[in-house]
């Protein structure tokens, strides 16, 4: 299958939102410790696994990623960017630096037991059209951040026959598959695919083989023209949560 291209425009966009999260952030120890000017932008996300127990850490950058889990056994870490996931793909004293700073930072985040769960309700406060979220917490320091949440793309709704839905699939930069059924059952039919080009940023669509378009009740062009949309949405643009996330680990670290 052969893979398309479509330029999004960016006149559909709705418009950044002004949001602002009032939040426990605790002492900020790990603003103590300055970043190298190399690494002194990351791209920060922190989540629990599934049982709510180990916690992750991931300080990404174009050139490499930093990941940090921090457990019972105490902290760990691994790198992306290099052959071998235990070799940094950065000098060695701006590699010192910045594990000394992710490692206060992962604790810090630890204690702070309702910091995730605040930047999830806050991302669900944006959703229902509020700008403002303040938790419900006893007396403590608390402090504003203001986040400039970015707009969709506005798509049209699925114009074909059935129903669609997309799911990751296994492979390379990010793949999702979207799925169809002509009965408006639970989708299941894998009719074209959207992946990430990594040396553009842009999404890439390719549609599966022998699909019958004519049964979609759309082009195979308008279905991966559509398809990039929601790529761009769910996938590409940050979502709020990890917006508000990222300014809120920003502000811990002392590089917001």
């Amino acid at each position: 299958m052969s893979d398309q291209h479509f330029e999004q425009d960016e006149t559909l966009r709705l418009p950044t939102i002004q949001f602002r999260v009032v939040l426990d952030l605790g002492p900020r120890l790990a603003a103590a410790v300055t970043l190298p000017a190399e690494l002194a932008h990351p791209d920060l996300f922190a989540d629990r696994d599934d049982e709510g127990g180990a916690l992750n850490l991931s300080i990404d950058f174009d050139s490499g990623q930093l990941h940090v889990l921090l457990d019972e056994a105490g902290p760990s870490f691994h790198y992306h960017g290099t052959s071998d996931p235990f070799e940094s793909p950065w000098p060695a004293d701006q590699t010192e630096k910045l594990l000394e700073w992710a490692l206060i930072l992962v604790q810090e985040i630890d204690a702070l037991d309702e910091l995730l769960d605040s930047i999830f309700e806050a991302a669900e406060w944006f959703e229902q059209g509020f700008t403002l979220y303040v938790p419900e917490t006893e007396p403590t320091q608390l402090e504003l951040i203001e986040v400039g949440i970015i707009g969709e793309l506005l798509t049209l709704p699925w114009l074909g026959s059935g129903r669609v839905d997309h799911e990751h699939v296994e492979g390379d930069n990010h793949p999702i598959a979207l799925l169809w059924n002509m009965n408006n059952d639970d989708p299941d039919t894998p009719i074209a695919r959207a992946w990430l080009d990594l040396e553009t940023g842009e999404p890439r669509t390719a549609a599966e083989p022998g699909v019958d378009w004519n049964a979609v009740a759309m082009s195979e062009d308008e279905v991966l023209e559509w398809l990039v949309g929601i790529y761009t949405n769910h996938h590409v643009a940050p979502t709020p949560e990890a917006q508000i996330m990222r300014a809120a680990l920003e502000r811990i670290g002392g590089i917001r």
